[in-house]
This record gives structure tokens, C-alpha cells and sequence, in this order.
């Protein structure tokens, strides 16, 4: 698996593996935060989710010009470091939401999340380009797929490891103080809270049931108890955010200590600056034109398989908590399942595209991602066909069919794994190839900035995920996982029409 392979390759994987796994420390409880701290409703937390993760990538684009520009991509990949550090801290400062301080602390939060996605966009997308360029010396060129799978697998160890923090350090603190996790209760605690929103008889008899479950013990009033729940619940979280600072200085510590022995790509094109006739410039400029056409090709399919797959962070987070009985597992630890499988099966996918190539059937970059979007539906067809002959409602009719004691069937936890699995599979053909992709094709004057384009599909693809959560609660949850499959299988087919195309201008 790492034979044959660059050195400087490790040590960048390890650096980005530190930040990966602050940074899914975060994101496996986001939407679940915004909506127990503030009270927030999940569209309205799954739109904040969309705009913050797009973000992400779009100011991937900016670090990328960036680093082009000043020539200095380690130098910009410190500062994101650093930048991604300061937002962890101001999120990890516990502080209660009161109707009195809301709106300042949710825009203190919201500009935490940008420090983060800023910090991101600086880092990623240049420590990709230092990756790249390992591959363009002619000894490892060979390797350049096999390569970014590695490093892929680096960036999922962190991604394993991180959603299990946050569950465990909130269920500490709320034992501490003497109380018990319910994934329901906060937002029946707001509820209840709420003056403009007053809850029915009904839904009040419930809350108290729950209450008692989960500590209350009678000695303080219900509204003092659920003021108390929140305060402790939430404040569990912003502990998570603690082990956020402290993996970002591990990167950083990291990245300082190996920094040298990684390629600077500005200074390689300076080096080898050469003169060229005005035939042999106007051949060059069709070429770099191709390439960029075939870049922004391979970006629209892109686009389409991010929408698809990001689901797992807003309306399949929604489904496992409503739809799952996940009664001894909270909902966030799910989100491991997918690092998991990108850590199991990247061996046998990389074995299966060595045993093909040994055999002469060696499957293209642009036709593995391809085959990736079609499992990607697959994924989705088995979702809407299980969720068919359970008959599910939509999640907003399901969760007032569970608070008024009807009994509804919950689906097993093989549901979530059988979906990761088809998910995983289609990532390792699609994500860690595509950016394997994007390096080949890349201008050497671009690099950056091309990479920051790959990472820019992604944010127009997050900009779309609060599209899930909204048919998730207003139609019959097989609606949703109709409209991803409807996405995948059409992007399957185009990126198919243009494979001949794709695959002869990244000769």
C-alpha cells in the first residue's frame, strides 16, 4: 500500500488527519447544536449547516489564489491552522442562550463558524496542491491515484475517531450533574420554554414523563429543570470543542515539524522557466483550454455527488435520530461509519484497480467516477425502497405519531450501515480519484486555485443540502431519497456521455 510512494506524502497526511479530526468533532453535532442551543429548527439549522460548509469550499477558492499569487502555500496553510484554531476556541466557550443574549451569541457563533471555514479554505486546498505535486516527479507519476487514496484514508482515521468524542464527553457531563441523554428532550425543553409556541396538554403530560426519565426529580420546577437540561447538555458540546483546539495545534505541530521536506510548487514553476517559440505557446494555451474544459467537466458531476453524499451530516442525521432505534447509540456516532468503511475498504478497492491494471483492464480516472455516481444511486434506491414497504411518513408526521404514544416500527441499525456501505464505495471511486484528477489536469501555475475549483463544486453542492431536510419533514421521507437517486443516476450517465472525451485529454 505504501510502497513506491513519495515521502513527503505521510507527513502531510498526518497533518491534515489532525485537522480532519477537529474538524468532524465539530461537524458530527453541528445541526443537532444549533438546534438544542438555540432552540433553532432543523431547517433552519440544517440552512446555517449549508451555508457554513459551503463556505468551507468556497474560500478554498480564495486560499488558493492566494497561495498562487504569493507564491507561499506553506505559509498559508499555517495561517489557516491558526485561524481554524481561534474559531474552536470562541466555540468552545460554554455560554447559556437566554432570550436576552440569543441574537449576539448566535452571531458569535456564526462568526466562529466562519473563522473555521476561512482557516479550511486556506489550508485544504493548498496542502492538496503540495500532495499533487509529489506525483509530478516521474519516479512516482504512477502512483498519483494510489496516492491521494492514502491520504484520503488519513484524512477518514480522524473522521472514525472524532464522532464519538462529542457523545461522550456531553453524556459525562450531563452524569456529572446528574442527568440523562435524551436526543428529544432540548427541543421539548424550547418548546416549552417558548412564549410564542406553547405546547398542547398533550405534549406537556409528555415532557414530564421524559423529564422524570432523565433526572428531574421534583424539587424544581419543570421550567427550572429544562433551563438546567440545556445549560448542562449544551455545555457538554462546547467541551467537544475543546479536543477541536487541541487536534488543530497537533496539525499545526505537525506541519512545522515536516514542512521541509514537502515541495514548494511556486518555486518549482520558477525553476523551470523556459522560452518557446509563438507556435509552441499557442499549442500550449489549446491544451491548458482542454484541460480546464475537462476540469470543469468532471466539477459539475461534482456538484451533484456532494449534494448527494453530504446528506449524512443533515437529513440522514435527521433519520437516524427520528427513524433509527438508536436508543443506545447517540445519533452523531453514525457518522463514523463512513471513515470506518473508507479505512476498511480502500485497501481492496486500490487492490482491485492494481489487479485490473496488472491485467491490462485499467480503469480510467474519469471512468471510475463514473461507476462511483452509479453506486451512489444504488445507495439511495435501496433507502426509497425501505422506506416504501415500511410505509414512513414524512419526519415531521412521524415525530407527532411518537409524542402521542402511537407505536411506529422503527427501522434497524443495518438500515445505516447498508447505506454507508453503497455510499463509501462510491466516495473512494469518486472523492479521493477525483482530486487525484484534478492534480493531473491542473496548469502548474494553478495549482492552488484548481484545487480550490474542486473544493468550490463541493460548496455549490452544500449550498443545496437544506433541500434534504426540507422534503424530509414535508413529504413522505421516500421522496427525498427519490430526488438523490433521480441526481445520482443522471449525473451517472453524463459523466459516461463525455468519458471518451475526458478520457483523451487526460492522456
Amino acid at each position: 500500500m505504501f510502497k513506491n510512494q513519495p515521502k513527503g506524502l505521510i507527513p502531510a497526511a498526518l497533518s491534515n488527519m489532525g485537522e480532519r479530526f477537529g474538524y468532524y468533532i465539530m461537524n458530527a453535532v453541528l445541526v443537532l447544536f444549533l438546534c438544542s442551543k438555540f432552540g433553532l429548527s432543523e431547517e433552519t439549522s440544517a440552512l446555517i449547516y449549508s451555508f457554513f460548509y459551503a463556505g468551507i469550499y468556497v474560500l478554498s477558492l480564495v486560499g488558493g489564489l492566494i497561495a498562487d499569487k504569493t507564491q507561499n502555500y506553506k505559509s498559508t496553510i499555517i495561517w489557516g491552522l491558526v485561524i481554524m484554531t481561534v474559531g474552536y476556541v470562541v466555540l468552545s466557550v460554554p455560554v447559556l442562550a437566554t432570550a436576552e443574549n440569543k441574537s449576539w451569541l448566535l452571531t458569535l457563533t456564526a462568526c466562529a463558524l466562519f473563522f473555521i471555514a476561512f482557516g479550511n479554505g486556506l489550508f485544504k486546498g493548498n496542502l492538496q496542491a503540495i500532495v499533487g505535486q509529489l506525483y509530478d516527479n516521474p519516479r512516482y507519476a504512477s502512483q498519483r491515484d494510489s496516492g491521494f487514496q492514502i491520504f484520503y484514508v488519513f484524512i477518514n482515521i480522524g473522521g472514525l475517531v472524532a464522532p464519538f468524542v462529542a457523545p461522550l464527553l456531553r453524556s459525562w457531563w450531563l452524569d456529572v450533574n446528574g442527568m440523562v441523554y435524551n436526543a428529544s428532550f432540548p427541543a421539548m425543553c424550547h418548546q416549552f420554554l417558548s412564549v410564542t409556541d406553547p405546547m398542547t396538554m398533550e405534549n406537556a403530560n409528555n415532557l414530564y414523563a421524559i423529564a422524570s426519565s432523565v433526572g428531574h426529580d421534583g424539587m424544581k420546577s419543570l421550567q427550572e429543570f429544562c433551563q438546567e437540561y440545556l445549560n448542562v447538555f449544551n455545555t457538554g458540546i462546547h467541551y467537544s470543542f475543546f479536543a477541536s483546539v487541541g487536534a488543530m495545534l497537533i496539525s499545526l505541530l505537525i506541519f512545522l515539524c515536516t514542512k521541509k521536506g514537502l515541495p514548494t510548487p511556486g518555486k518549482k514553476v520558477k525553476e523551470e522557466t523556459v522560452s518557446y517559440t509563438a507556435a509552441e505557446k499557442q499549442a500550449m494555451a489549446k491544451e491548458i483550454r482542454q484541460r480546464m474544459y475537462a476540469l470543469f467537466a468532471v466539477l459539475g458531476i461534482a456538484i451533484f455527488f456532494w449534494f448527494s453524499f453530504h446528506q449524512n451530516g443533515t437529513s440522514m442525521s435527521l433519520f437516524a435520530r427520528d427513524f433509527v432505534d438508536t436508543s443506545a447509540i447517540a445519533p452523531e456516532i453514525w457518522q463514523a461509519v463512513n471513515p470506518f468503511f473508507v479505512i476498511v475498504l480502500t485497501p481492496l478497492v486500490m487492490w482491485l484497480f492494481a489487479s485490473l491494471s496488472r491485467r491490462g483492464r485499467e480503469i480510467s480516472t474519469p471512468k471510475k467516477i463514473a461507476i462511483g455516481m452509479g453506486l451512489a444511486g444504488v445507495a439511495y434506491l435501496f433507502m426509497t425502497v425501505f422506506s416504501l414497504v415500511e410505509n414512513y411518513p414524512s419526519g415531521t408526521e412521524f415525530r407527532e405519531l411518537m409524542a402521542s404514544g402511537v407505536t411506529v416500527a422503527k427501522a434497524g441499525w443495518w438500515v445505516l450501515i447498508l447505506y454507508y456501505f453503497f455510499m463509501t464505495v462510491a466516495e473512494l471511486f469518486i472523492s479521493p480519484l477525483g482530486l487525484s484528477f484534478v492534480s493531473k489536469v491542473a496548469p502548474k501555475h494553478l495549482q492552488g486555485l484548481c484545487q480550490g475549483l474542486w473544493l468550490g463544486a463541493t460548496a455549490v453542492g452544500n449550498l443545496l443540502l437544506w433541500i434534504g431536510p426540507l422534503i424530509y419533514n414535508k413529504c413522505p421521507i421516500w421522496v427525498a431519497w427519490v430526488v438523490f437517486f433521480a441526481v445520482c443516476v443522471v449525473s451517472m450517465g453524463a459523466m459516461f456521455g463525455m468519458l471518451k472525451w475526458l478520457e483523451r485529454v487526460t492522456k
